[in-house]
């Protein structure tokens, strides 16, 4: 959306997109347009932004911020500006702030230098650093003349995150924040080429180039531009510098032809993008008061399909087998009859039909129409197209995968090459093994009698139509090549992760203003793209071990227990009873690895360990004190609800209660003229050390806990929690009887004679 920069008027805005002029001179014309290359040809600038988002340290996908733009038609010259900044706190130090930017999808980035999937292809992109050291922002500027038009992607994240486990409240994490903006300088009226018709084009100022654009049709394997007598107005050679294509970062398939003199020059392009507009520039290399008058012409090479009788064949033949119940040989006899009748003649491919089966977000299956063998030879390429044009379909991963059946007849030497390429095929593959089109690098697969297996994994695959193109190559085409034909099955599917992101890996669909896209959440020491990485995982064994730890640690609640039934604090005892059941369980259902146990829901798990320890503090300070019960644990309930790892939760509770046992102390400190607790002993041997431990486990789970160390770490907290109780908890009256625990269960509505003549006393 358009929208003013903070901190920068309107009318610099239009300076900073001029700041650094394009390769030609612009110049203001009449009403604020921008004059072209004649009279009528203009020029305007338009200004597209989207909102600061905070940025994330990097551990996986989910931490980038990313921001999708989309460049119009017709665009000459494209400046993003970069604006990141940080907060003024002292916590703010110094940091890097990394910029990805890709055409048709999101990045693939790969900060933490992790291992990818076998037979993953892995999509380049451009990267920008910005650094912030002392100053508060830093902006750059990043231009491209000549875009490609349609979506645009930049993703943004910090460096590598340090793992530790931060406690919301303990510290305030500095704040950074990143915004791009976009400024495009686009052509209108643009001339329009028509097919094999010649045309004149003049460049009366040579300081504007020329824009023109031809639309490729379907099925076009070639397209040859050819210029030609060039003239000029003053007596110099006619040089022109004429470039074709749009760019795309990292790397720029742009053709660039260099004419001189009234010469004609050409440029023949193999496999032009299918059913989109292709953009060509001519520049005057002439003197600046040169007028250029030339002929341009663009012709191309069509290929008649073959695929398209069988298809209607094939669906004739299914309908009369619904009627007359003909056998399977005969549809299939069908269908390769007609597929040989369409090779024949001028068909210079067979086209297989291919259904899109669209499952869920991001997850797409196609489907090859008839049997799911292809045929291919070695006279024509078999070409299938896959659709993902949806607009969603490059935020997940598309996997192909080739096996050769086995009851193909090749020679031993024969290899069926295969293309996948996006925007337009590779129509002859066995020349072209690079497998390159007029504008990209498409992915080459191969399988052979040897090798009888192929697979493909294409993270974040670019919006388009892709092809697959399938022909048998032999070393030399003898006549047995030439006859011979193979079956392929051919297995093609989008998924949001590839392979679910596996054992140790959560697949999270993330949104960013209504475009989805897909990413894994390792787990348990694993890594990389898809979780594959095993270099810093945990064994089985460590993975048990942690989890006996988290989960048994809890059984030092058991004397904390002893103790409360011991004193005949029954409430208290069933506190602990419920935080030391929920907390491990809670720790056997959270575990990263293999060795998980849910009883129960999780959300249900969390929330009662949380609650149970808050409770268990609360309680145990609150029966030190005499005071208050249930309303601060509804409140705490409450607290939980809003924020569950909030330290407020804990410190609240305790704070409130420390408040009021100190006040009653204190009070009867002064009632009574000597200290409470009277005996020193109470101090020594109880309160100094449960304080002590409670002290402890505080500052182990604030400042110390990260996720590598976690498994201990907050194993140690259960145990000092636990043990701290132990020690905090007041004694028991030695006048109570134990059947007195009766009465106490079934008081019920009566006033229940409290025995117990003064708290703490000690004989």
């Amino acid at each position: 959306m358009a929208r003013a920069v903070p901190g920068f008027p309107p009318f610099l805005l239009l300076l900073l997109v001029l700041q650094s002029p394009p390769p030609f001179a612009a110049l203001p014309g009449e009403n604020g347009k921008w004059s072209g290359a004649s009279d009528d040809l203009t020029y305007v600038s338009e200004y597209f932004s989207q909102s600061a988002q905070k940025l994330s340290f990097y551990s996986w996908y989910g931490n980038v911020k990313l921001f999708r733009f989309r460049v119009p038609e017709d665009t000459v010259l494209l400046r993003w500006l970069l604006q990141a900044s940080k907060g003024s706190g002292p916590e703010c130090g110094s940091t890097q702030v990394t910029i990805h930017f890709r055409y048709g999808a999101p990045p693939v980035i790969n900060p933490l230098g992790t291992q990818f999937p076998s037979n993953t292809s892995l999509p380049g992109s451009f990267n920008q650093t910005l650094t912030l050291a002392a100053a508060l922002q830093n902006s750059t500027f990043v231009n491209l003349t000549s875009p490609a038009a349609g979506d645009w992607f930049i993703a943004a994240h910090l460096p590598e995150a340090n793992g530790k486990i931060e406690v919301k409240g303990f510290s305030v994490p500095c704040t950074y924040t990143f915004q791009p903006d976009m400024f495009v300088l686009r052509v209108l009226e643009v001339s329009i080429l028509e097919p094999s018709v010649p045309t004149w084009q003049i460049i009366s100022r040579p300081a504007w180039p020329l824009h023109t654009k031809i639309f490729v049709p379907e099925y076009s394997t070639a397209l040859k531009l050819e210029v030609q007598n060039c003239t000029t107005n003053i007596s110099v050679a006619c040089a022109l510098r004429v470039m074709v294509g749009s760019a795309t970062l990292p790397q720029s398939f742009q053709k660039v032809l260099n004419c001189t003199g009234e010469a004609a020059c050409s440029l023949l392009l193999s496999s032009p993008p299918w059913e989109k507009w292709l953009r060509i520039t001519v520049e005057s290399l002439n003197g600046p008061s040169a007028r250029v008058a030339f002929e341009m012409t663009a012709s191309f090479t069509a290929c008649k399909p073959g695929g398209a009788s069988s298809f209607l064949n094939f669906y004739k033949s299914l309908n009369q087998s619904q009627d007359m119940q003909l056998p399977e040989g005969s549809l299939n006899a069908t269908r390769y009859a007609a597929a040989n009748a369409s090779g024949q003649g001028n068909s210079c491919l067979y086209s297989q039909p291919v259904i899109r089966e669209d499952l869920d977000v991001v997850s797409v299956v196609f489907r090859i129409l008839g049997e799911s063998s292809v045929p291919v030879q070695a006279h024509l390429p078999t070409l299938l197209l896959f659709n993902l044009n949806s607009g969603m379909d490059s935020g997940g991963t598309l996997v192909l995968n080739l096996l050769l059946n086995k009851t193909s007849w090749i020679p031993g030497n024969a290899t069926v090459l295969a293309c996948l390429s996006v925007a337009s095929p590779v129509l002859n593959p066995n020349a072209t093994w690079d497998c390159r089109t007029a504008f990209s690098q498409g992915y080459l697969l191969n399988v052979s009698v040897s090798s009888m297996e192929a697979a493909l994994t294409v993270p974040y695959p670019e919006s388009g139509s892709w092809f697959l193109s399938l022909q048998l190559a032999c070393p030399k085409l003898t006549g047995e090549c030439g006859k011979a034909k193979a079956l392929v099955t051919v297995t093609t599917y989008l998924s949001p992760c590839f392979n679910d992101c596996g054992v140790y890996g959560q697949c999270s669909l993330l949104r960013r203003l209504g475009y989805l896209y897909a990413g894994c959440s390792c787990k348990a020491g694993w890594s990389g793209w898809s979780c594959t990485d095993g270099t810093k995982a945990q064994s089985v064994g460590a993975q048990t071990l942690a989890a006996l730890l988290l989960t048994l640690s809890n059984l030092l609640f058991l004397p904390a227990i002893a103790v409360a039934l011991y004193g005949c604090h029954l409430v208290e005892a069933s506190v602990y009873i419920f935080t030391m059941f929920f907390s491990t369980f809670y720790h056997a259902c959270d575990q990263p690895g293999v060795a998980v146990l849910c009883i129960m829901d999780y959300d249900t798990l969390q929330f009662c360990d949380f609650l149970g320890s808050v409770v268990s503090i609360w309680i145990t300070i609150l029966c030190m004190a005499q005071v208050l019960g249930v309303l601060g644990t509804l409140f705490i309930a409450m607290s939980l609800q809003l924020d569950r790892r909030g330290i407020w939760n804990m410190m609240g509770p305790c704070l409130f209660a420390l408040v009021i046992m100190i006040s009653t102390w204190v009070y009867r400190g002064v009632k009574r003229h000597h200290c409470y607790p009277p005996s020193w002993k109470r101090w020594a041997f109880f309160l100094f050390p449960g304080i002590s431990l409670a002290l402890i486990a505080i500052a182990i789970y604030a400042f110390m806990e990260t996720n590598e160390n976690y498994y201990y770490t907050h194993s140690i907290w259960h145990v000092l929690v636990a043990s701290s109780v132990a020690f905090l908890l007041p004694p028991g009256d030695k006048h109570k009887k134990l059947w007195a625990w009766s009465r106490k269960l079934l008081c019920g509505y009566q006033i229940c004679k409290n025995d117990r003549e003064e708290l703490y006393a000690v004989t």
